[in-house]
């Protein structure tokens, strides 16, 4: 069973966008299955970082978005680790729409009386 997944990368703003490319086929190697379209990229370019981390002030932002079998994730997760050029990343299964809270409902309601 595949599940919607996002994952945002920081790269080291010293690369380059070939290497950065590079990096990411690489990493999507991992994940890429049979039947299943390959990952949408948005690519923010250069940002400047909130706070410093591993001694540096920007970085390059890539969002990704991908199906995969949650079996293949830990390899993947692994393989970004192991790359001193990504400052950080984070992986979150997208859910899509988030549902309304119940306390918005609600108000909604109150206006009708």
């Amino acid at each position: 069973m595949t599940h919607q997944y996002e994952v945002v990368y920081i790269f080291d703003s010293a690369l380059e966008e070939a290497a950065i490319t590079e990096k990411l086929e690489r990493f999507h190697a991992l994940i890429r299955q049979e039947g299943i379209e390959p990952p949408t990229l948005d690519n923010w370019g250069k940002r400047t970082l909130a706070f410093p981390i591993k001694k540096h002030e920007t970085g390059n932002y890539v969002i990704a978005r991908f199906e995969t079998a949650a079996a293949t994730l830990p390899e993947f997760e692994r393989a970004i680790k192991l790359d001193d050029s990504v400052l950080r990343h984070l992986v979150v299964v997208n859910d899509g729409a988030q549902p309304v809270p119940v306390a918005a409902a609600k108000s909604d309601e109150e206006d009708d009386e």
